[in-house]
């Protein structure tokens, strides 16, 4: 067996164990998710974050004068030349 066939072969072992790690690692959340309150663990006093709605942003452009005195970030001040 050539060295790259046994670098592969190590590569879809350790594939497989990272499967079946993360397999075991849902199953424990599932069970602690499904515990909750009964456990008393510290997943017990946790709530699921609530929905906030989502905030429309019109299309239209900012107002100018918003923008008066404004520096441009990493170019200076309007109107002058960068030192």
């Amino acid at each position: 067996m050539s060295q790259q066939e046994e670098d592969l072969a190590t590569i879809r072992h350790r594939l497989d164990e990272l499967i079946q790690r993360v397999g075991e690692l849902e199953r424990t959340v599932d069970r602690l998710r499904g515990a909750g309150g009964r456990s008393g663990g510290a997943a017990a006093g946790r709530k699921p974050p609530e929905r906030t709605e989502l905030v429309t942003i019109p299309d239209v452009p900012y107002n100018h004068s918003l923008w008066t005195d404004s520096d441009d970030e990493g170019l200076g001040v309007r109107d002058r030349h960068a030192p």
